[in-house]
């Protein structure tokens, strides 16, 4: 049983720190393309989902349910902004299905559910959304093999992304999954997530056996996305960054509900035992460098959210340099 006295979603940074510009590009990502470099072990990233899932029948991922609640709950109220109702939406990455539970059925009738563990994906019954739901298995890398082109109204990804070899190539794939004028939200960690963790980590190894590894994964920069999207041939791009801070009694605590989530390092080549000194001198780094004055320690998850449309024919389009009407002295 985890700890009662851990305290969860203590700071919530609610406002939207920055909007970013889409940068366009003369370089359009190839849908076919595979990645250059293989980040990600997809395959132990699947094991180690199914095994969260698993684990107590699914209770104790139940229990760390609450990072990915309190984003999906975020996304959805994006989601909700768009004024207009959809036959059917696409939770790509979708987990149990933390995003489809919270979608209204007078906004849409039916969810698909896309992921590639088969136990999270079948983790919750049907009876807990109150829309229709259908569920696939399948990889989220290789979107278009399961979901034909310009099939989906809506395409929506909670924290699956950040899991794939190839963003560019993704992203296009979920473009031509999309009908005209169709709408991508996604929600993804960014790279300032448990910089705590990581640089406790890091000071750690260095002092005990003088070198470093990777033990938090690699993460997409806020910066980028907004080029990435515009690469893929997304229009009316919106990115802006949040950040949810929790407190746990110990690293030990965050350590344990981030393999509970199913969230633990899948990276390639990886080494797959910490010496036990080398994180007890993490945790006291962790505390000195980090602590707060009541004993806990915070985890950062900084959570990047974009919205991105097909283009179609009748989007609204800016005017062309010049044609304005009114001169902008008259009116300041």
């Amino acid at each position: 049983m985890l700890p009662l006295v851990r305290r969860r979603l203590t700071a919530l940074s609610s406002a939207h720190r920055r909007p970013y510009a889409s940068v366009s590009s003369s370089s359009p990502v190839n849908p076919n393309s595979v990645g250059p470099f293989q980040v990600f072990d997809r395959n132990v990233k699947r094991m180690q989902k199914d095994r969260a899932a698993a684990r107590d029948g699914g209770a104790r991922s139940r229990t760390v349910d609450y990072v990915r609640n309190e984003i999906a709950d975020s996304l959805v109220e994006r989601f909700q902004d768009i004024k207009r109702k959809f036959h059917t939406v696409l939770d790509l990455g979708s987990g149990p299905g933390h995003f489809s539970k919270l979608l209204d059925a007078e906004q849409v009738e039916k969810a698909i559910l896309l992921d590639s563990s088969e136990k999270l994906l079948n983790r919750d019954p049907d009876e807990e959304f109150d829309v229709e739901v259908e569920r696939i298995h399948a990889d989220e890398e290789n979107l278009l093999q399961v979901i034909p082109p310009n099939s989906q109204e809506a395409i929506v990804s909670c924290l699956s992304l950040h899991w794939v070899n190839d963003l560019p190539g993704v992203l296009v794939q979920i473009k031509e999954a999309l009908k005209p004028d169709g709408v991508f939200l996604g929600a993804l960690f960014g790279g300032d997530t448990l910089f705590e963790l990581r640089t406790s980590l890091q000071l750690a190894e260095v002092e005990r056996e003088g070198g470093i590894s990777p033990h938090v994964s690699p993460m997409t920069d806020s910066r980028d996305m907004s080029n990435l999207l515009s690469r893929a041939g997304f229009t009316l791009l919106t990115v802006d960054v949040d950040e949810v801070k929790v407190a746990y009694p110990s690293m030990w605590e965050l350590m344990e509900d981030l393999q509970d989530m199913g969230e633990n390092n899948a990276v390639v080549g990886r080494r797959h035992i910490i010496h036990r000194d080398t994180l007890a001198a993490a945790s006291a780094i962790y505390k000195e460098l980090h602590g707060h004055e009541d004993g806990t320690v915070p985890a950062t998850f900084q959570v990047i959210y974009v919205i991105g449309w097909k283009p179609a024919p009748n989007q609204p389009k800016p005017l062309e340099r010049g044609s304005a009407q009114t001169n902008l002295k008259d009116v300041l």
